[in-house]
């Protein structure tokens, strides 16, 4: 049986995904305040959230 680790970031690329982190959560409370809707992924699956965020047909996707 193969066992994986799971990569720790270095010092770096912990620093990069704070950041990265931080962008993503602002780019999000802009567009809430805006009233604008946001494409996130979700269980697998691109997700629009937001109060203007089209509706989708599932079935017809």
């Amino acid at each position: 049986m193969n066992a994986t680790r799971k990569a720790v970031p270095s010092e770096r690329g912990q620093i990069e995904l704070a950041t990265l982190k931080s962008a993503v959560a602002q780019a999000l409370e802009k567009k809430r305040r805006l009233g604008q809707y946001a494409v996130i992924w979700q269980n697998g699956m691109p997700v629009m959230i937001g109060e203007d965020a089209p509706e989708v047909d599932r079935k017809h996707s």
